[in-house]
C-alpha cells in the first residue's frame, strides 16, 4: 500500500511539470484557458508613403505600421532600407509601438511622376509635344534643351522647352517621323526650387504612328491628374454613389467630404470609403497630403487658365445650344452658356483635342449624353466653364471638367473623366470614372 501512495505522488509531479512547460512555451490562449504558440507571422498593414505614391514631400519620413507588436532589435538599417534605384538612401529607424519609422540623413530628391506619351506608348500623332509632370514645384532655369532631351537614335530634335506649374513641355520645332522610335530624357541637372537635384536621369521612349493629331494641344493638368474629383471648398455625396479614382480637397479639411462615411488610415495620411475605390485626401490630414493637395490645386488653376487662355477655331457655336450636334477636334468659345438638350457626338481620333470655353454656365438635360465616336479619349476632352456645370438625371458626360464655381450631378447621372471645380462637387447617387490615361 505504501508502495502505491508513493508512486501514485510521483505520476501526480510528473503530470503537473508536463502542464507547466505546456504553458510557459505558449503565448495565446484558447477557449480552454490553455495557453496555445503563436504561430502567425506578422505583417506589414499599411505604409506611409503609400505604395505608388506621387507628389511625396522630400522632407518626408518612412513609416511601416505592423499588424502586432514587434521585437525592436530586429529593426534596423539592414532589415529596413530605401534605395533610389539601386542606391541605399543613408538614415535612420526608430520603432514604437506598432510602427517603424525610417528618418533620412538628408532631404529626398525630386522625381517626374509622370510623362506623355506614357513610357512605350505607340501610335504617337507626329504632332505631339513632350511633357513630365514633376513630384514638387522646380527651379523653371534648370529646365532647357540641354537637360530635356528627345532623339531619334543618336540625332537630338530641334525644339524649345518650357515650364510651367509643376509640368515641362517640349515642343519639336516641326513634325516627328512616322513609324520611329523617339527616346526622351530628363537629366539629374534638373533642380528644384531650394537646390535639390533630380533623382536621376528619366528615360521614357515611344513610338509614333501615321497620323497628326487634330485640335490645339491638350491641357496639362499637372498633379490635379491624381485626382478624379478635386475641390477646394466641399465634396459630397448622397445615394448609391460609386467613384473610381482619388478625390481631394483643399484648403477645406475632411469634415467637408460628407456623404461618405470617410475612414482614416492609422497615419492619417489619407481616408478611404466604401464609395471609392481609390483614396480620399483632406487639407488637414497628416503629411505629406497638405503639401500635396495645394500644389494640386495650383495645377488645377493653372490648367484653368490655360484652357481659357485658348485661341478659339469656332465661336458662339448654335448661340449655345450644341444638342444633336457632331463636333469634331478644336477649340470652341462661348460668351454665354451652354445648353445640351439632346446627345452630343465629338468625333475624332485617339490624339485629337477639344476645349470648350464657356463664359457661363454648362447644362445638361436628363437623360442626355455626350458620345465619342472614332478612337477619341475622354482624357482629351476639356470643358472650361467660368459658372457652374449641372448634369442632369441619368445624364451621360465625358471628359475633363475644369470649373470655376461648381459641379452637380443629379440622380444617376454618369461621368467618364475627372471633375476639377473650386469650389463644391455634388453628387447624387452618380458615377464617376476617372478616364483611361
Amino acid at each position: 500500500m505504501n508502495k502505491y501512495k508513493k508512486y501514485s505522488k510521483m505520476w501526480f509531479l510528473v503530470l503537473l511539470l508536463i502542464a507547466f512547460v505546456a504553458g510557459c512555451g505558449s503565448s495565446s490562449g484558447g477557449d480552454d484557458g490553455v495557453l496555445s504558440p503563436d504561430t502567425t507571422a506578422p505583417t506589414v498593414s499599411s505604409t506611409v508613403p503609400l505604395d505608388q505614391a506621387t507628389g511625396v514631400a522630400l522632407n518626408s519620413t518612412v513609416n511601416d505600421i505592423f499588424s502586432e507588436g514587434m521585437n525592436a532589435a530586429t529593426l534596423t538599417t539592414a532589415t529596413f532600407t530605401l534605395k533610389q534605384g539601386s542606391t541605399p538612401v543613408s538614415g535612420a529607424v526608430t520603432y514604437a509601438g506598432t510602427t517603424t519609422t525610417f528618418t533620412p540623413a538628408s532631404n529626398l530628391t525630386p522625381t517626374v511622376s509622370s510623362t506623355i506619351p506614357l513610357d512605350l506608348a505607340t501610335g504617337v500623332a507626329l504632332n505631339t509635344a513632350v511633357t513630365a509632370v514633376f513630384s514638387e514645384a522646380m527651379n523653371p532655369a534648370t529646365l532647357t534643351i540641354a537637360t530635356f532631351t528627345l532623339k531619334q537614335g543618336s540625332t537630338p530634335v530641334s525644339a524649345a522647352v518650357n515650364y510651367v506649374g509643376t509640368t515641362t513641355t517640349f515642343t519639336p520645332a516641326g513634325n516627328l517621323t512616322a513609324n520611329t522610335v523617339y527616346t526622351a530624357t530628363i537629366t539629374a541637372g534638373v533642380k528644384d526650387s531650394a537646390g535639390n537635384a533630380l533623382a536621376a536621369n528619366k528615360v521614357w521612349s515611344f513610338t509614333t504612328g501615321t497620323t497628326l493629331a487634330a485640335g490645339p494641344a491638350p491641357v496639362i493638368l499637372g498633379t490635379a491628374g491624381n485626382y478624379v474629383i478635386l475641390a477646394k471648398a466641399a465634396i459630397s455625396a448622397t445615394g448609391v454613389t460609386a467613384v473610381t479614382g482619388n478625390l481631394g480637397l483643399s484648403p477645406a479639411a475632411a469634415s467637408f467630404i460628407t456623404g461618405f462615411s470617410l475612414i482614416a488610415d492609422a497615419t492619417n495620411v489619407f481616408s478611404t470609403s466604401s464609395l471609392v475605390t481609390g483614396q480620399v485626401f483632406a487639407a488637414d490630414n497628416t503629411v505629406p497630403t497638405p503639401s500635396n493637395l495645394t500644389t494640386a490645386v495650383l495645377d488645377m488653376m493653372t490648367a484653368y487658365t490655360d484652357a481659357a487662355g485658348r485661341a478659339p477655331d469656332v465661336t458662339e457655336l448654335g448661340a449655345g445650344n450644341i444638342g444633336g450636334m457632331t463636333l469634331v477636334p478644336g477649340v470652341y468659345k462661348w460668351g454665354t452658356g451652354v445648353l445640351i438638350p439632346a446627345n452630343v457626338t465629338l468625333s475624332g481620333g485617339p490624339n485629337d483635342v477639344w476645349i470648350f470655353e464657356i463664359a457661363q454656365n454648362l447644362v445638361m438635360s436628363a437623360g442626355t449624353r455626350v458620345n465619342l465616336i472614332g478612337g477619341a479619349q475622354a482624357k482629351n476632352v476639356f470643358w472650361q466653364v467660368f459658372g457652374i456645370v449641372d448634369l442632369g438625371t441619368t445624364s451621360h458626360f465625358e471628359g475633363i471638367a475644369l470649373v470655376q464655381t461648381a459641379i452637380t450631378l443629379k440622380t444617376g447621372a454618369t461621368a467618364n473623366g475627372r471633375l476639377l471645380a473650386q469650389t463644391a462637387v455634388t453628387l447624387d447617387a452618380a458615377t464617376v470614372v476617372q478616364p483611361a490615361p
